[in-house]
Protein backbone atom coordinates (compact mmCIF):
# COMPACT_ATOMS: atom_id res chain seq x y z
CA UNK A 1 0.00 0.00 0.00
CA UNK A 2 1.25 3.49 -0.75
CA UNK A 3 0.73 6.70 1.17
CA UNK A 4 0.18 9.53 -1.34
CA UNK A 5 -0.04 12.26 1.30
CA UNK A 6 3.74 12.71 1.57
CA UNK A 7 6.51 13.39 -0.96
CA UNK A 8 6.83 15.16 -4.32
CA UNK A 9 3.40 15.56 -5.91
CA UNK A 10 4.22 15.09 -9.59
CA UNK A 11 6.57 12.17 -8.97
CA UNK A 12 4.01 10.38 -6.79
CA UNK A 13 1.20 10.74 -9.33
CA UNK A 14 3.46 9.62 -12.18
CA UNK A 15 4.70 6.56 -10.29
CA UNK A 16 1.15 5.67 -9.30
CA UNK A 17 -0.23 6.17 -12.83
CA UNK A 18 2.47 4.27 -14.73
CA UNK A 19 1.57 0.75 -13.47
CA UNK A 20 -2.11 1.43 -14.19
CA UNK A 21 -1.21 2.69 -17.65
CA UNK A 22 1.00 -0.31 -18.33
CA UNK A 23 -1.71 -2.64 -17.04
CA UNK A 24 -4.34 -1.09 -19.26
CA UNK A 25 -1.96 -1.22 -22.21
CA UNK A 26 -1.73 -4.96 -21.65
CA UNK A 27 -5.50 -5.20 -21.21
CA UNK A 28 -6.13 -3.35 -24.46
CA UNK A 29 -3.36 -5.35 -26.10
CA UNK A 30 -5.28 -8.57 -25.85
CA UNK A 31 -8.37 -6.80 -27.21
CA UNK A 32 -6.23 -5.68 -30.12
CA UNK A 33 -4.86 -9.18 -30.61
CA UNK A 34 -8.46 -10.45 -30.66
CA UNK A 35 -9.21 -8.04 -33.48
CA UNK A 36 -6.02 -8.77 -35.43
CA UNK A 37 -6.50 -12.55 -35.20
CA UNK A 38 -10.16 -12.26 -36.17
CA UNK A 39 -9.65 -9.72 -38.94
CA UNK A 40 -6.87 -11.68 -40.61
CA UNK A 41 -7.87 -15.28 -39.80
CA UNK A 42 -11.66 -15.06 -40.16
CA UNK A 43 -12.83 -11.86 -41.91
CA UNK A 44 -14.51 -8.47 -41.67
CA UNK A 45 -17.90 -9.93 -40.59
CA UNK A 46 -16.34 -11.56 -37.54
CA UNK A 47 -14.35 -8.40 -36.86
CA UNK A 48 -17.54 -6.34 -36.98
CA UNK A 49 -19.29 -8.85 -34.68
CA UNK A 50 -16.63 -8.59 -31.97
CA UNK A 51 -16.52 -4.80 -32.33
CA UNK A 52 -20.29 -4.56 -31.96
CA UNK A 53 -20.01 -6.42 -28.65
CA UNK A 54 -17.95 -3.65 -27.06
CA UNK A 55 -20.78 -1.12 -26.48
CA UNK A 56 -23.18 -3.89 -25.40
CA UNK A 57 -20.73 -5.32 -22.86
CA UNK A 58 -19.84 -1.82 -21.72
CA UNK A 59 -23.54 -1.07 -21.22
CA UNK A 60 -23.96 -4.12 -18.99
CA UNK A 61 -20.90 -3.61 -16.80
CA UNK A 62 -20.80 0.19 -16.67
CA UNK A 63 -23.18 0.68 -13.74
CA UNK A 64 -21.34 -1.83 -11.57
CA UNK A 65 -18.00 -0.27 -12.51
CA UNK A 66 -19.41 3.10 -11.42
CA UNK A 67 -20.30 1.72 -7.99
CA UNK A 68 -16.76 0.38 -7.74
CA UNK A 69 -15.49 3.90 -8.46
CA UNK A 70 -17.55 5.16 -5.52
CA UNK A 71 -16.09 2.47 -3.27
CA UNK A 72 -12.56 3.34 -4.38
CA UNK A 73 -13.06 6.98 -3.42
CA UNK A 74 -14.35 5.96 0.01
CA UNK A 75 -11.51 3.49 0.55
CA UNK A 76 -8.88 6.07 -0.43
CA UNK A 77 -10.35 8.74 1.88
CA UNK A 78 -10.67 6.38 4.87
CA UNK A 79 -7.16 5.09 4.20
CA UNK A 80 -5.86 8.67 4.11
CA UNK A 81 -7.59 9.30 7.45
CA UNK A 82 -6.17 6.00 8.81
CA UNK A 83 -9.63 4.60 9.64
CA UNK A 84 -8.69 1.00 8.81
CA UNK A 85 -11.82 -0.64 10.22
CA UNK A 86 -13.93 1.40 7.83
CA UNK A 87 -11.58 0.46 4.98
CA UNK A 88 -12.14 -3.25 5.65
CA UNK A 89 -15.92 -2.82 5.84
CA UNK A 90 -15.92 -0.97 2.52
CA UNK A 91 -13.85 -3.76 0.92
CA UNK A 92 -16.19 -6.53 2.11
CA UNK A 93 -19.25 -4.62 0.97
CA UNK A 94 -17.81 -4.06 -2.49
CA UNK A 95 -16.94 -7.74 -2.97
CA UNK A 96 -20.43 -8.91 -2.00
CA UNK A 97 -22.09 -6.37 -4.29
CA UNK A 98 -19.85 -7.29 -7.23
CA UNK A 99 -20.60 -11.00 -6.83
CA UNK A 100 -24.38 -10.69 -6.99
CA UNK A 101 -24.21 -8.05 -9.71
CA UNK A 102 -22.11 -10.34 -11.92
CA UNK A 103 -24.60 -13.22 -11.58
CA UNK A 104 -27.53 -10.95 -12.41
CA UNK A 105 -25.89 -9.34 -15.44
CA UNK A 106 -24.75 -12.67 -16.86
CA UNK A 107 -28.33 -13.95 -16.91
CA UNK A 108 -29.83 -10.74 -18.28
CA UNK A 109 -27.17 -10.37 -20.95
CA UNK A 110 -27.40 -13.90 -22.28
CA UNK A 111 -31.22 -13.83 -22.36
CA UNK A 112 -31.55 -10.52 -24.20
CA UNK A 113 -28.38 -10.48 -26.33
CA UNK A 114 -30.03 -11.21 -29.68
CA UNK A 115 -32.75 -8.59 -29.13
CA UNK A 116 -30.19 -5.93 -28.21
CA UNK A 117 -28.16 -6.51 -31.37
CA UNK A 118 -31.36 -6.36 -33.42
CA UNK A 119 -32.30 -3.02 -31.84
CA UNK A 120 -29.04 -1.44 -33.00
CA UNK A 121 -29.71 -2.79 -36.52
CA UNK A 122 -26.68 -5.07 -36.74
CA UNK A 123 -26.49 -6.54 -40.27
CA UNK A 124 -27.73 -10.11 -40.68
CA UNK A 125 -24.31 -11.36 -41.80
CA UNK A 126 -22.87 -10.16 -38.47
CA UNK A 127 -25.72 -10.82 -35.99
CA UNK A 128 -25.27 -14.59 -35.34
CA UNK A 129 -21.53 -14.17 -34.82
CA UNK A 130 -22.07 -11.32 -32.36
CA UNK A 131 -24.59 -13.32 -30.32
CA UNK A 132 -22.35 -16.41 -30.17
CA UNK A 133 -19.38 -14.34 -29.06
CA UNK A 134 -21.33 -12.61 -26.29
CA UNK A 135 -22.93 -15.74 -24.80
CA UNK A 136 -19.49 -17.22 -24.13
CA UNK A 137 -17.91 -13.92 -23.05
CA UNK A 138 -20.69 -13.28 -20.50
CA UNK A 139 -19.81 -16.48 -18.62
CA UNK A 140 -16.65 -14.70 -17.50
CA UNK A 141 -18.40 -11.69 -15.91
CA UNK A 142 -17.96 -13.11 -12.41
CA UNK A 143 -14.20 -13.33 -12.92
CA UNK A 144 -14.04 -9.94 -14.62
CA UNK A 145 -15.87 -8.19 -11.78
CA UNK A 146 -13.84 -10.06 -9.18
CA UNK A 147 -10.54 -8.97 -10.68
CA UNK A 148 -11.68 -5.41 -11.41
CA UNK A 149 -13.08 -5.05 -7.90
CA UNK A 150 -9.81 -6.26 -6.37
CA UNK A 151 -7.83 -3.90 -8.60
CA UNK A 152 -10.05 -0.97 -7.61
CA UNK A 153 -9.54 -1.75 -3.92
CA UNK A 154 -5.77 -1.94 -4.30
CA UNK A 155 -5.68 1.36 -6.20
CA UNK A 156 -7.73 3.02 -3.46
CA UNK A 157 -5.06 1.86 -1.02
CA UNK A 158 -2.31 3.30 -3.19
CA UNK A 159 -1.17 0.04 -4.85
CA UNK A 160 -1.31 0.23 -8.64
CA UNK A 161 1.55 -2.23 -9.28
CA UNK A 162 0.03 -5.51 -8.09
CA UNK A 163 -2.94 -5.45 -10.50
CA UNK A 164 -0.52 -4.66 -13.32
CA UNK A 165 1.60 -7.74 -12.67
CA UNK A 166 -1.35 -10.12 -12.72
CA UNK A 167 -2.99 -8.42 -15.67
CA UNK A 168 0.23 -8.67 -17.67
CA UNK A 169 0.40 -12.43 -17.20
CA UNK A 170 -3.30 -12.77 -18.04
CA UNK A 171 -2.76 -10.82 -21.25
CA UNK A 172 0.04 -13.11 -22.39
CA UNK A 173 -2.14 -16.15 -21.64
CA UNK A 174 -5.03 -14.58 -23.57
CA UNK A 175 -2.85 -13.92 -26.62
CA UNK A 176 -1.53 -17.49 -26.65
CA UNK A 177 -5.04 -18.92 -26.27
CA UNK A 178 -6.34 -16.65 -29.06
CA UNK A 179 -3.84 -18.12 -31.47
CA UNK A 180 -4.44 -21.69 -30.29
CA UNK A 181 -8.25 -21.53 -30.29
CA UNK A 182 -8.66 -19.61 -33.56
CA UNK A 183 -5.66 -20.43 -35.74
CA UNK A 184 -5.04 -24.02 -34.57
CA UNK A 185 -8.47 -25.26 -33.47
CA UNK A 186 -10.51 -23.01 -35.85
CA UNK A 187 -13.11 -22.15 -33.20
CA UNK A 188 -13.85 -18.74 -34.75
CA UNK A 189 -15.26 -15.90 -32.63
CA UNK A 190 -16.28 -18.42 -29.99
CA UNK A 191 -12.61 -19.29 -29.50
CA UNK A 192 -11.71 -15.63 -28.97
CA UNK A 193 -14.43 -15.28 -26.32
CA UNK A 194 -13.33 -18.50 -24.60
CA UNK A 195 -9.71 -17.31 -24.49
CA UNK A 196 -10.80 -14.12 -22.73
CA UNK A 197 -12.91 -15.98 -20.15
CA UNK A 198 -10.10 -18.41 -19.30
CA UNK A 199 -7.51 -15.63 -18.91
CA UNK A 200 -9.84 -13.52 -16.73
CA UNK A 201 -10.55 -16.49 -14.47
CA UNK A 202 -6.86 -17.23 -14.07
CA UNK A 203 -6.09 -13.57 -13.26
CA UNK A 204 -8.81 -13.42 -10.60
CA UNK A 205 -7.86 -16.66 -8.83
CA UNK A 206 -4.17 -15.78 -8.96
CA UNK A 207 -4.59 -12.34 -7.37
CA UNK A 208 -6.86 -13.77 -4.66
CA UNK A 209 -4.28 -16.43 -3.77
CA UNK A 210 -1.65 -13.70 -3.63
CA UNK A 211 -3.72 -11.49 -1.31
CA UNK A 212 -4.57 -14.34 1.04
CA UNK A 213 -0.91 -15.30 1.33
CA UNK A 214 0.78 -11.88 1.60
CA UNK A 215 -1.90 -9.38 2.74
CA UNK A 216 -3.91 -10.81 5.62
CA UNK A 217 -5.63 -7.46 6.11
CA UNK A 218 -7.23 -7.84 2.67
CA UNK A 219 -7.63 -11.63 2.71
CA UNK A 220 -10.46 -12.87 0.51
CA UNK A 221 -12.68 -15.01 2.78
CA UNK A 222 -16.26 -15.08 1.42
CA UNK A 223 -17.74 -16.78 4.50
CA UNK A 224 -16.30 -14.13 6.81
CA UNK A 225 -17.36 -11.11 4.76
CA UNK A 226 -19.98 -8.76 6.14
CA UNK A 227 -22.22 -6.54 4.05
CA UNK A 228 -22.43 -3.07 5.64
CA UNK A 229 -25.59 -1.32 4.49
CA UNK A 230 -24.48 2.09 5.72
CA UNK A 231 -21.15 1.73 3.89
CA UNK A 232 -23.00 0.63 0.75
CA UNK A 233 -25.21 3.73 0.95
CA UNK A 234 -22.09 5.90 1.10
CA UNK A 235 -20.70 4.05 -1.91
CA UNK A 236 -23.98 4.58 -3.75
CA UNK A 237 -23.98 8.29 -2.96
CA UNK A 238 -20.68 8.64 -4.80
CA UNK A 239 -20.88 5.65 -7.12
CA UNK A 240 -24.49 5.97 -8.31
CA UNK A 241 -23.84 9.13 -10.36
CA UNK A 242 -20.63 7.56 -11.68
CA UNK A 243 -22.53 4.36 -12.50
CA UNK A 244 -25.29 6.26 -14.24
CA UNK A 245 -22.67 8.28 -16.11
CA UNK A 246 -21.02 5.08 -17.31
CA UNK A 247 -24.40 3.63 -18.25
CA UNK A 248 -25.44 6.68 -20.26
CA UNK A 249 -22.07 6.59 -22.02
CA UNK A 250 -22.53 2.90 -22.80
CA UNK A 251 -26.06 3.36 -24.13
CA UNK A 252 -24.73 6.32 -26.10
CA UNK A 253 -22.18 4.02 -27.71
CA UNK A 254 -25.03 1.70 -28.68
CA UNK A 255 -26.86 4.64 -30.24
CA UNK A 256 -23.71 5.62 -32.14
CA UNK A 257 -23.34 2.07 -33.36
CA UNK A 258 -26.85 2.26 -34.76
CA UNK A 259 -25.76 5.30 -36.80
CA UNK A 260 -22.57 3.53 -37.90
CA UNK A 261 -24.53 0.40 -38.85
CA UNK A 262 -26.44 2.44 -41.43
CA UNK A 263 -23.26 2.55 -43.54
CA UNK A 264 -22.69 -1.22 -43.79
CA UNK A 265 -20.26 -3.90 -42.65
CA UNK A 266 -17.01 -2.24 -43.91
CA UNK A 267 -17.75 0.91 -41.89
CA UNK A 268 -18.65 -1.16 -38.80
CA UNK A 269 -15.38 -3.06 -39.13
CA UNK A 270 -13.41 0.18 -39.60
CA UNK A 271 -15.08 1.76 -36.58
CA UNK A 272 -14.31 -1.36 -34.52
CA UNK A 273 -10.62 -1.13 -35.42
CA UNK A 274 -10.48 2.63 -34.89
CA UNK A 275 -11.98 2.22 -31.42
CA UNK A 276 -9.23 -0.25 -30.54
CA UNK A 277 -6.63 2.30 -31.59
CA UNK A 278 -8.60 5.03 -29.82
CA UNK A 279 -8.55 3.01 -26.62
CA UNK A 280 -4.76 3.20 -26.58
CA UNK A 281 -4.81 6.90 -27.38
CA UNK A 282 -7.21 8.00 -24.64
CA UNK A 283 -5.93 5.53 -22.05
CA UNK A 284 -3.12 7.75 -20.67
CA UNK A 285 -5.60 10.51 -19.88
CA UNK A 286 -7.94 8.07 -18.15
CA UNK A 287 -5.12 6.57 -16.08
CA UNK A 288 -3.71 9.93 -15.07
CA UNK A 289 -7.24 10.93 -14.11
CA UNK A 290 -7.66 7.79 -11.98
CA UNK A 291 -4.28 8.38 -10.32
CA UNK A 292 -5.23 11.97 -9.56
CA UNK A 293 -8.56 10.83 -8.08
CA UNK A 294 -6.82 8.48 -5.63
CA UNK A 295 -4.22 11.15 -4.83
CA UNK A 296 -6.95 13.73 -4.15
CA UNK A 297 -8.97 11.25 -2.07
CA UNK A 298 -6.07 10.39 0.23
CA UNK A 299 -4.96 14.00 0.67
CA UNK A 300 -8.47 15.23 1.40
CA UNK A 301 -8.83 12.40 3.93
CA UNK A 302 -5.56 13.52 5.53
CA UNK A 303 -6.57 17.19 5.44
CA UNK A 304 -3.67 18.17 3.15
CA UNK A 305 -5.65 20.34 0.76
CA UNK A 306 -2.69 22.38 -0.47
CA UNK A 307 -1.46 19.28 -2.33
CA UNK A 308 -4.71 18.90 -4.30
CA UNK A 309 -4.18 21.93 -6.55
CA UNK A 310 -0.54 20.96 -7.09
CA UNK A 311 -1.71 17.49 -8.10
CA UNK A 312 -4.04 18.89 -10.74
CA UNK A 313 -1.32 21.07 -12.26
CA UNK A 314 1.24 18.27 -12.38
CA UNK A 315 -1.23 15.77 -13.83
CA UNK A 316 -2.38 18.17 -16.55
CA UNK A 317 1.18 18.77 -17.72
CA UNK A 318 2.06 15.07 -17.85
CA UNK A 319 -1.17 14.05 -19.58
CA UNK A 320 -0.82 16.84 -22.15
CA UNK A 321 2.67 15.74 -23.19
CA UNK A 322 1.50 12.17 -23.68
CA UNK A 323 -1.61 13.26 -25.63
CA UNK A 324 0.45 15.31 -28.09
CA UNK A 325 2.81 12.36 -28.61
CA UNK A 326 -0.08 9.95 -29.21
CA UNK A 327 -1.74 12.35 -31.66
CA UNK A 328 1.47 12.55 -33.67
CA UNK A 329 1.74 8.76 -33.85
CA UNK A 330 -1.91 8.31 -34.87
CA UNK A 331 -1.67 10.93 -37.61
CA UNK A 332 1.64 9.76 -39.08
CA UNK A 333 0.99 6.01 -38.89
CA UNK A 334 -2.78 5.89 -39.51
CA UNK A 335 -2.40 3.66 -42.58
CA UNK A 336 -0.02 1.07 -41.10
CA UNK A 337 -2.07 0.93 -37.90
CA UNK A 338 -5.23 0.06 -39.82
CA UNK A 339 -3.40 -2.38 -42.08
CA UNK A 340 -2.23 -4.35 -39.05
CA UNK A 341 -5.84 -5.40 -38.44
CA UNK A 342 -7.15 -6.07 -41.93
CA UNK A 343 -6.21 -6.34 -45.60
CA UNK A 344 -9.54 -4.91 -46.79
CA UNK A 345 -8.73 -1.58 -48.50
CA UNK A 346 -12.22 -0.11 -47.97
CA UNK A 347 -12.05 -0.77 -44.22
CA UNK A 348 -8.53 0.70 -44.08
CA UNK A 349 -9.59 3.91 -45.89
CA UNK A 350 -12.59 4.50 -43.62
CA UNK A 351 -10.49 3.88 -40.51
CA UNK A 352 -7.81 6.31 -41.66
CA UNK A 353 -10.47 9.02 -42.10
CA UNK A 354 -11.58 8.42 -38.50
CA UNK A 355 -8.05 8.82 -37.15
CA UNK A 356 -7.33 11.93 -39.21
CA UNK A 357 -10.45 13.63 -37.84
CA UNK A 358 -10.44 12.47 -34.19
CA UNK A 359 -6.77 12.14 -33.18
CA UNK A 360 -5.89 15.88 -33.37
CA UNK A 361 -8.27 16.43 -30.45
CA UNK A 362 -6.86 13.91 -27.96
CA UNK A 363 -5.49 16.84 -25.93
CA UNK A 364 -9.03 18.14 -25.47
CA UNK A 365 -10.18 14.74 -24.24
CA UNK A 366 -7.19 14.56 -21.88
CA UNK A 367 -8.01 17.95 -20.35
CA UNK A 368 -11.61 16.93 -19.75
CA UNK A 369 -10.64 13.71 -17.97
CA UNK A 370 -7.96 15.27 -15.78
CA UNK A 371 -10.41 17.89 -14.52
CA UNK A 372 -13.03 15.23 -13.79
CA UNK A 373 -10.40 13.24 -11.86
CA UNK A 374 -10.01 15.90 -9.21
CA UNK A 375 -13.78 16.10 -8.74
CA UNK A 376 -14.14 12.31 -8.44
CA UNK A 377 -11.34 12.19 -5.87
CA UNK A 378 -13.23 14.73 -3.77
CA UNK A 379 -16.36 12.55 -3.98
CA UNK A 380 -18.31 14.76 -6.40
CA UNK A 381 -19.63 12.53 -9.18
CA UNK A 382 -23.09 14.04 -9.75
CA UNK A 383 -22.19 17.10 -11.82
CA UNK A 384 -19.64 15.21 -13.94
CA UNK A 385 -22.45 12.77 -14.67
CA UNK A 386 -24.68 15.56 -15.98
CA UNK A 387 -21.82 17.00 -18.03
CA UNK A 388 -21.19 13.60 -19.63
CA UNK A 389 -24.87 13.07 -20.42
CA UNK A 390 -25.17 16.52 -21.95
CA UNK A 391 -22.03 16.28 -24.08
CA UNK A 392 -22.94 12.80 -25.31
CA UNK A 393 -26.70 12.86 -25.73
CA UNK A 394 -27.31 16.53 -26.46
CA UNK A 395 -24.17 17.15 -28.52
CA UNK A 396 -22.33 14.09 -29.82
CA UNK A 397 -25.15 11.79 -30.94
CA UNK A 398 -27.29 14.51 -32.60
CA UNK A 399 -24.19 16.05 -34.22
CA UNK A 400 -23.00 12.67 -35.52
CA UNK A 401 -26.44 11.85 -36.90
CA UNK A 402 -27.11 15.16 -38.65
CA UNK A 403 -23.56 15.52 -39.97
CA UNK A 404 -23.67 11.95 -41.28
CA UNK A 405 -26.65 12.93 -43.42
CA UNK A 406 -24.48 15.59 -45.09
CA UNK A 407 -20.96 14.11 -44.96
CA UNK A 408 -21.55 10.36 -44.75
CA UNK A 409 -19.42 8.46 -42.21
CA UNK A 410 -17.13 11.50 -41.90
CA UNK A 411 -19.97 13.31 -40.14
CA UNK A 412 -20.14 10.60 -37.47
CA UNK A 413 -16.49 11.07 -36.65
CA UNK A 414 -16.78 14.89 -36.45
CA UNK A 415 -19.40 14.57 -33.72
CA UNK A 416 -16.73 13.15 -31.38
CA UNK A 417 -14.35 16.15 -31.02
CA UNK A 418 -17.31 18.55 -30.97
CA UNK A 419 -18.65 16.76 -27.88
CA UNK A 420 -15.20 16.71 -26.27
CA UNK A 421 -14.94 20.49 -26.58
CA UNK A 422 -18.32 20.97 -24.91
CA UNK A 423 -17.51 18.50 -22.10
CA UNK A 424 -14.14 20.13 -21.41
CA UNK A 425 -15.60 23.64 -21.28
CA UNK A 426 -18.37 22.60 -18.87
CA UNK A 427 -15.95 20.61 -16.66
CA UNK A 428 -13.56 23.54 -16.38
CA UNK A 429 -16.38 25.95 -15.54
CA UNK A 430 -17.67 23.69 -12.76
CA UNK A 431 -14.17 23.15 -11.39
CA UNK A 432 -13.71 26.92 -11.10
CA UNK A 433 -16.94 27.24 -9.06
CA UNK A 434 -15.30 25.19 -6.29
CA UNK A 435 -18.54 23.44 -5.30
CA UNK A 436 -16.91 20.01 -5.61
CA UNK A 437 -14.86 20.78 -2.47
CA UNK A 438 -17.90 20.18 -0.26
CA UNK A 439 -18.48 16.53 -1.28
CA UNK A 440 -15.77 14.74 0.73
CA UNK A 441 -16.77 11.67 2.79
CA UNK A 442 -14.22 12.55 5.49
CA UNK A 443 -15.36 16.02 6.46
CA UNK A 444 -12.61 18.56 7.05
CA UNK A 445 -12.41 22.22 6.28
CA UNK A 446 -10.94 22.72 2.81
CA UNK A 447 -8.90 25.76 1.90
CA UNK A 448 -9.08 27.56 -1.41
CA UNK A 449 -7.29 25.65 -4.16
Amino acid sequence: MKDLTEGKVGKQILHFALPMLAGNVFQQLYNVVDSIVIGRAIGKEALAAVGANFPFIFALISFVVGIAIGSTVIISQYFGARKMENVKRAIDTLYIFMFFASIFLTGIGIYFSKEIFQIISLPQDVLPLAVNYFKIYALGFIFFFGFQGTSAILRGLGDSKTPFYFLSVATIINIVLDIVFVVVFHWGVEGVAAATVVSQAMAFFAIIIYLNRYHSFMSFSPLKMCFDLDMFKKSLKIGLPAGMQQTFVAVGFLALYRIVNMFGTPTIAAYSIAMRIDSFAVMPAMNFSAALATFVGQNIGAGKFNRVGKGLSATFKMASVVSILVTTIAMVFAGPLMHAFTKNTVVIDVGKQYLYIVSPFYLVFSTMFVISGIMRGAGDTLIPMFITILSLWVVRIPASYFLSQKLGSLGIWWGIPIAWFVGTALSYFYYKTGRWKKKAVVKKKMANL
